[in-house]
C-alpha cells in the first residue's frame, strides 16, 4: 500500500509543536506572545488571517467559544494534570476557586476570580488545543484593542450596544464588516459591553505555564475515572458492554422516549415563539409535505425548551425517566470533563425506542446481560487512554463502536464518511479497518447529507495544527476525512491482541480482528470551501440529520448484534426463563 504520507507539507506543523513544549518544559511562566511567529508562520487553516491586520473573525469565534468567559480579564493561564499539582506548585487555596467552562470545549478549568485561570489537562492533545487557541485569541484581541483605541466609551456602554446603529455606527469608523461584528456582539450577548471596554483599555498579555506532562499521570486520571464510574454503577463489573463514543443525547433520546412522552408540550413551545420557522417545519412534516424526521425535530426542539427558565425543570424529569429505561448519567471526575452514560439492554422498553431503532425479536433484549458504555467523545490523546482503561476492565468487549465531527475535503454539510482507513498522526500509523458500517446502514435514515464510504481519514493533532499545504498534499494523497479521535482509539484497539504497545510509523491492519469496529463521521467543516468554519456557528436543525442517522446505525448494530447472540443461545437451549443466557 501506498501511504502517501505528506512529510514536507507537516514541516511547519511539527515545527509549531516543537516550540510549544520546548519552550513549555522550562515549568516557569512563559509570554504566550513568544508562539505568535511560530503561530503564523504555520498558516493554519483556521487562523489564515494570522499576519494580516484585518480581524480573522471566523478564528476569534472559534477561540471564544472554546475559552471560558472569564478569559476576558484573566493575563496568566496555568496547565496542570491534578490539584494536587497545583497545589505543590503554590497554588493552596486552589479547591475555593470557581469552576468555569467553555460553550465549544469540554475542559475542567478553575478561575481565582482575578488574573488565573487552571486549566486540567488529560492528554498532550490539551496542549495541542489550548496553546493554539489562546494564541489566535490573543492576536486577534490585540488587533481589535488597536482599532478601538480612539473610539469613544460612550459607544461602548452597555446602552448603547443595545443600539444596531451604534454598532454599524462603531463597524463603519473602524472599518469592521458590520454583520462579523454584530455576529462576534451576539455570542458575548449582554457581555458585549463588558468585552469591548476591556478590549479597548489593554493590550492581551497572557502568561501561560505548563506543572507537569506525565504520561503515567495521565493514565492515572484514566484509570480514577474508570474507577468512579465503576463505584457508580457496580453492577456493570463482569457485564459485556459495547463501548460507544458519541454525544451525550442522541443515544439516550432514542432509547428513553422521553420527546415521545413530552410531544405536546414541546409542539406548544414551538407554537409560541415569536419566530415560528420550527413549528411551520413541524406542520409541514405532520402533514406529509416534508420528508424530515418529526423525532429529530422533537430532539432539537427539546435542547431549545431546556434552555428556557420554564424548560429547565425538565433537565431532571428527564433524567428520571431515562432511568426507567436502564440508562444512567455518570457525571465527569473532576480533571476528567467526560460523562459517560451506561445503558442496560435489558430494561430497553421496545414500546418507548424511536420507531427507527426498532430491530426484529427485539423483546429478547429482556434476557440480556450487556450494557451499552456511552462516552461524550473525548479530545485526541484522551481516546486512547479511556480505551486502555476500559478494555482492561472489560473482557467482554462485543464491539467498538466511534461517532465524531469531521471535515470533509469532499463532502457538505451533514455528509456522513465511513473511513476504512485511518492516518494518525499521533502515532503516525496507518490502520487499515474492516468498517462495521456501510452505506445501506445509514441510507434509510439520512434525509438531506449524502453518504461518502470506503474513505480514507487522517487524525490531526488538533484543530488549529493544519494549514491549506497540508490539506492539500493529503488530498492528493487520497485522504478526504480529517479528524481527531480515530486514530488514539485504533491504538487502543491495537493492543487488545498484541503482546506488546501499538507500534509507531507502521502499516497496522486489524481487517481480521474479531472485535467489531465501527467509525462515522458527520460532516461540520469544508476547509476546501472558503465558506465559514465551525467558528461561525454549530450545525444547525438540519445538521442533527446527519448526527442522528449515525446514531440510529450504531443503535440497530449493537441491538441486532445482542438479538443474534441471544437467538443463538435459545437455539442452543441455553436460553431460559431463570438463566437468561
Amino acid at each position: 500500500m501506498d501511504r502517501n504520507i505528506p512529510k514536507q507539507a507537516s514541516e511547519a506543523i511539527d515545527f509549531y509543536v516543537r516550540t510549544i513544549y520546548s519552550v513549555l518544559k522550562s515549568n516557569s511562566e512563559t509570554r504566550l506572545s513568544g508562539f505568535e511567529e511560530a503561530h503564523s508562520a504555520l498558516n493554519s487553516v483556521l487562523h489564515h488571517r494570522a499576519r494580516s491586520s484585518a480581524i480573522d473573525f471566523n478564528a476569534l469565534v472559534y477561540a471564544i467559544l472554546r475559552l471560558p468567559g472569564c478569559i476576558r480579564t484573566v493575563s496568566r493561564v496555568v496547565m496542570g494534570q491534578h490539584e494536587m499539582m497545583f497545589k505543590e506548585q503554590g497554588f493552596a487555596n486552589i479547591e475555593n476557586w470557581t469552576i468555569v467552562s467553555a460553550r465549544a470545549r469540554r475542559r475542567y478549568c478553575l478561575y481565582d476570580g482575578e488574573r488565573t485561570l487552571a486549566c486540567f489537562i488529560t492528554s498532550r492533545s490539551d496542549i495541542d488545543d489550548l496553546i493554539p487557541v489562546l494564541t489566535a485569541f490573543q492576536i486577534e484581541w490585540n488587533k481589535l484593542h488597536y482599532l478601538f483605541e480612539n473610539v469613544s466609551p460612550l459607544r461602548l456602554s452597555d446602552a448603547a450596544l443595545q443600539d444596531d446603529a451604534t454598532l454599524r455606527l462603531i463597524a463603519e469608523e473602524i472599518h469592521l464588516n458590520y454583520e462579523d461584528f454584530a455576529r462576534l456582539c451576539s455570542i458575548w450577548g449582554d457581555e458585549a459591553g463588558l468585552w469591548l471596554r476591556e478590549i479597548k483599555k489593554r493590550s492581551s498579555e497572557i502568561r501561560v505555564r505548563l506543572l507537569d506532562s506525565s504520561l503515567i499521570q495521565y493514565m492515572r486520571s484514566a484509570k480514577k475515572w474508570l474507577a468512579n464510574i465503576l463505584a457508580e454503577q457496580p453492577e456493570i463489573r463482569n457485564r459485556p458492554i459495547f463501548f460507544v463514543s458519541s454525544n451525550t443525547h442522541s443515544l439516550t433520546n432514542m432509547i428513553s422516549g422521553y420527546v415521545t412522552y413530552k410531544e405536546a408540550e414541546l409542539v406548544s413551545f414551538m407554537e409560541n415563539q415569536d419566530d415560528q420557522k420550527l413549528y411551520l417545519e413541524w406542520k409541514r412534516i405532520e402533514s406529509g409535505e416534508l420528508s424530515a424526521s418529526r423525532e429529530n425535530l422533537l430532539y432539537y426542539v427539546l435542547k431549545k425548551f431546556q434552555a428556557t427558565p420554564e424548560g429547565r425543570y425538565s433537565i431532571e424529569e428527564q433524567i428520571a425517566y431515562e432511568q426507567q429505561s436502564g440508562i444512567s448519567r455518570i457525571a465527569s471526575f473532576h480533571a476528567f470533563d467526560i460523562e459517560a452514560q451506561l445503558i442496560d439492554l435489558s430494561k430497553i422498553n421496545p414500546g418507548k425506542v424511536d420507531p427507527r431503532i426498532r430491530v426484529p425479536e427485539m423483546d429478547r433484549l429482556i434476557r440480556s446481560r450487556a450494557f451499552i458504555f456511552n462516552i461524550d467523545y473525548p479530545l485526541g490523546m484522551t481516546a486512547y487512554n479511556i480505551l486502555s482503561k476500559v478494555s482492561e476492565e472489560f473482557e467482554d468487549l462485543r464491539g467498538v463502536y466511534i461517532m465524531g465531527k469531521a471535515a470533509s475535503l469532499n463532502g457538505i454539510y451533514g455528509d456522513v464518511i465511513i473511513p476504512s482507513v485511518i492516518q494518525d498522526m499521533h502515532s503516525r500509523n496507518t490502520y487499515l479497518v474492516s468498517n462495521a458500517f456501510t452505506s445501506a446502514d445509514i441510507e434509510p435514515w439520512l434525509t438531506y447529507g449524502s453518504i461518502l464510504a470506503h474513505q480514507r481519514a487522517v487524525t490531526v493533532l488538533g484543530t488549529f495544527l493544519q494549514n491549506h499545504t497540508f490539506i492539500e498534499e493529503m488530498y492528493r494523497g487520497g485522504y478526504t476525512d480529517i479528524e481527531m479521535e480515530a486514530g488514539p482509539f485504533l491504538s487502543a484497539v491495537s493492543e487488545i491482541y498484541r503482546a506488546n504497545r501499538h507500534p509507531v510509523d507502521q502499516i497496522v491492519s486489524l481487517n481480521k480482528m474479531k472485535l467489531p469496529i465501527g467509525i462515522l463521521h458527520y460532516v461540520s467543516d469544508t476547509p476546501m470551501t472558503k465558506g465559514r468554519n465551525l467558528g461561525a456557528g454549530t450545525l444547525s436543525y438540519f445538521g442533527m440529520d446527519s448526527t442522528y442517522a449515525t446514531s440510529i446505525a450504531i443503535l440497530r448494530k449493537i441491538l441486532s448484534n445482542e438479538v443474534e447472540v441471544l437467538t443463538k443461545r435459545c437455539d442452543e437451549n441455553y436460553c431460559h426463563e431463570s438463566n437468561g443466557y
